[in-house]
């Protein structure tokens, strides 16, 4: 494998207890195995619009990605290296979050983007047009690795391959608009209904939903 500065893992769901769900393992158990070791592991995401968040003994929410930085400390990654984005709530979030709070920062250039095989097209997509935009801080570069969709019940594999398959469509209209990253962050906030004030995101009530 070449060597990169960071793997990044975008988000896939909580058990009700506030585990990560077999298939985000799968995603944490490949970027433990990337040899030779990047600087550092970056699990991405707060949660999902879809399903309320599981809470902690003190009645808090368990944030996706701290929940998979937990168990990447568990199979024995220094802290240190773990680098958690604790804000988005969907995968051009996990992009647009990532780059800024932890790629630009710390100018971080070869990236490493894990995910499961049911995300892998749209996540590439995204992450491609995200890093392509101007204001340009580092010549980056980003290479894709999809992992089994370990966990997924028949039914809900496909109701989500299929989710994927219209998100993927409704991004390639999208993407045009997304000329800067300041465009990228109005149209978040004035039209995404994860991050808009007065937009409420729409609920999932198909097999998907055991997907998030």
């Amino acid at each position: 494998m070449d060597i990169v500065d960071a793997v990044l893992i975008p988000g896939g769901g909580l058990t009700t207890s506030g585990g990560v769900t077999p298939w985000v393992q799968a995603r944490l158990e490949q970027a433990i195995a990337y040899t030779p070791p990047p600087r550092f592991l970056i699990p991405l995401s707060a949660g999902t619009t879809h399903k309320p968040p599981p809470l902690d003994v003190n009645g808090f929410p368990i944030l996706e990605s701290v929940a998979a930085a937990r168990y990447l400390q568990h199979r024995g990654i220094e802290g240190s290296r773990i680098l958690p984005e604790t804000v988005s709530l969907d995968t051009i979030g996990n992009a647009y979050y990532a780059r800024l709070k932890h790629i630009e920062p710390l100018k971080l250039q070869r990236l490493h983007v894990i995910s499961s095989a049911f995300h892998l097209n749209r996540t590439q997509a995204i992450f491609d047009r995200i890093f392509a935009l101007p204001p340009f801080r580092e010549p980056w570069q980003l290479t894709f690795e999809a992992v089994p969709n370990v966990g997924i019940a028949g039914d809900s594999l496909q109701a989500r391959s299929d989710r994927e398959r219209a998100s993927l469509l409704k991004f390639q209209t999208l993407r045009a608009r997304f000329t800067t990253l300041a465009a990228v962050h109005r149209w978040l906030y004035t039209e995404h209904s994860a991050y808009a004030l007065g937009h409420t995101p729409s609920k999932l009530h198909n097999a998907a939903l055991e997907t998030y």
